[in-house]
């Protein structure tokens, strides 16, 4: 049960300097949905 909470506690505080702020958040969350975006035009059949 504690192992799980410290790799829990790592995972969230390694997510978190990541991203740093919610703005970086919000970057990385634009950047992903701008691929998906790039890649559906991509891929499109019409």
């Amino acid at each position: 049960m504690k192992i799980t909470a410290v790799f829990l506690s790592l995972f969230f505080i390694f997510g978190l300097a990541a991203c740093n702020t919610i703005e970086g958040a919000g970057k990385d969350v634009e950047a992903a949905g701008g691929a998906v975006e790039e890649s559906a035009q991509e891929n499109k059949n019409y």
